[in-house]
């Protein structure tokens, strides 16, 4: 009877209980049944709600196989991921339906609807007609034989490069990396996350929603980036996970009004005896640092970041203030994660450890350690549906080929350098990482986020330059103008300032400017191969 799910509807709050999620979820899966559907590919798109949540549950637990699918995706892309998956029918939210008219779907099924309209299946009908089935002792779905090593869950990978690849996952990869998740990030039952980052997306959907509802927690769904600060007040929430990005933004809002009121000093002061005092057992963090948690709802306890590295200055400037904040790293491919910080393993710029049932090796190590990351245990996917070439060159010997470099100390944290594929080798040998010069550059006030890339000389080596965008709502306040040519120059001094804590081979030699956003994936990664277009 605890509540799985906290909404609001207009002005007011509506709460459904675990058991009331699995009543929908039962009377969902057995209409689906009875509809024909019984061991079919259904598909799921839709922002983050409840009814998402419920139409997965309703598919993979003993109907099909379910494909969640982007819904900022394009239409053309969409009918194409619709058709490669042989999907035949689909879960959608209302805004989908004259798109997924035009495909050869049998059944289009509506979240939003009350009643059936025009051909188009309601969702609400279908779970009441089918508690009536369970009731009248129809056990087609509650009984269900589920075979636990094969597809269940078909994921369309984002592809920051080339065409998507469809990643087969099965119950047993999904169920070993959620048994590995709860050994290393704890939720208690009286935990609420905020849904944010896209359902779709597999580290929001196995740590977001799978996890938390596993564990007999509460979700609250963020109404978009701008509502993040009072979705997390209004809702209590007590922990989220997303992309670095968002927190790193929270973190310089924490941090420059602190400043703005004169209290820096007090607050180094503060985080200096609070963590003398951690050594001997007394956490006082949260009555020192009470105005920053009551500016974060109050109850905020633990943040976890992924898809990127988190700028180690705000994991520590969180984890002083007596939020936890922890770091994990995970691919599609992996269910999603491989490895994570908790509360005993952490170390400042690691991603953690690898999590219990995964092995971990780093291929053909250069002289500093650094290599390919590769993973091996229950949570890896059974490979790419349709494409044998692709599984073979990812897949050897049930290694899982990360594509990331990566090195491990002698403790066994592990820590990453870049995307193989996105590595500038200069003509000397050297390698440099453009997310570890991404980091340093991003520090800079009024930078929002860069991007680093290698222009090929006619000596044919690279020049090291780099793309940035700055924040036009505040660099006058920061620089005293926001003329483009006078703000190049003040921010190439600070780029400078950057170029002297490196080695010379790693120097920016030039930067471009612009106000506009880079061209990110829907989890917020750059598409770098978008980018290079544009500025070579």
């Amino acid at each position: 009877e605890k509540i799985a799910y906290k909404i609001r509807q207009e002005n007011e709050y509506k709460e459904i209980t675990h058991s009331e999620v699995r009543k929908m979820v039962d009377g969902l899966g057995t209409k689906l049944i009875d509809m024909g559907l019984k061991d079919k590919r259904i598909a799921v798109i839709g922002e983050n709600r409840y009814e998402w949540e419920i139409a997965y549950l309703s598919i993979v637990c003993g109907t099909g196989t379910v494909v969640p699918l982007d819904k900022s995706l394009p239409e053309n892309e969409l009918e194409s991921l619709i058709e490669r998956s042989k999907a035949e029918a689909i879960i959608c939210s209302q805004k989908y339906v004259e798109i997924l008219k035009k495909t050869k779907l049998k059944y289009i099924i509506s979240m939003d609807l009350e009643n059936d309209n025009d051909g188009i299946i309601s969702q609400k009908r279908l779970i009441s007609e089918g508690i009536q089935l369970v009731k009248s002792g129809d056990t087609s779905f509650t009984n269900a034989k589920i075979d636990n090593e094969k597809m269940s869950i078909m994921l369309f990978t984002s592809g920051t490069t080339a065409r998507s690849k469809a990643v087969m996952l099965s119950h047993k990869n999904i169920c070993a990396n959620l048994m590995d998740i709860a050994s290393v990030i704890k939720l208690k039952e009286d935990d609420r996350m905020l849904s944010f980052l896209p359902l779709h997306h597999t580290f929001e959907c196995t740590v977001g929603f799978l996890y938390p509802i596993s564990k007999g927690c509460s979700i609250a769904f963020c109404e978009g980036i701008r509502h993040i600060a009072d979705n997390v007040k209004e809702f209590q929430v007590t922990a989220m996970i997303s992309v670095p990005i968002l927190y790193e933004t929270i973190y310089k809002k924490i941090m420059k009004g602190i400043e703005k009121k004169g209290k820096l000093e007090t607050v180094k002061k503060g985080i200096k005896i609070s963590n003398f005092l951690l050594k001997f057992g007394i956490d006082i963090r949260r009555i020192i640092f009470k105005e920053v948690h009551e500016n974060l709802g109050g109850k905020a306890r633990l943040f976890v970041a992924g898809g990127a590295a988190l700028d180690p200055e705000a994991e520590r400037g969180f984890n002083n203030f007596g939020i936890k904040m922890l770091q994990g790293y995970g691919l599609t491919e992996s269910s999603p994660v491989i490895a994570a910080e908790d509360d005993k393993y952490q170390r400042l710029g690691s991603i953690g450890k690898a999590f219990p049932s995964i092995d971990v090796k780093i291929e053909n190590p250069n002289e500093e350690g650094v290599g390919e990351l590769l993973a091996k245990g229950p949570s890896i996917m059974l490979g790419y549906y349709n494409n044998e070439e692709a599984t073979k060159e990812t897949l050897e010997d049930g290694w899982l080929h990360t594509g990331d470099l990566a090195k491990i100390d002698k403790d066994g944290y592990i820590f990453i350098s870049g995307r193989k594929k996105f590595v500038i080798v200069l003509k000397n040998g050297k390698n440099i990482y453009p997310e570890e010069l991404e980091t340093l550059v991003n520090k800079i006030e009024g930078i929002k986020e860069s991007f680093v890339y290698g222009k090929p000389e006619d000596d044919g080596d690279y020049k090291i330059c780099c793309k940035i965008v700055y924040d036009k709502d505040n660099v006058k306040e920061i620089y005293g103008t926001d003329e483009e040519e006078k703000l190049k120059e003040l921010i190439w001094q600070e780029v400078k300032k950057v170029n002297k804590t490196m080695p010379a081979y790693k120097y920016i030699r030039e930067i471009t400017l612009t106000d506009k956003e880079l061209i990110k994936t829907t989890t917020q990664k750059i598409k770098r191969f978008e980018e290079m277009k544009n500025v070579i």
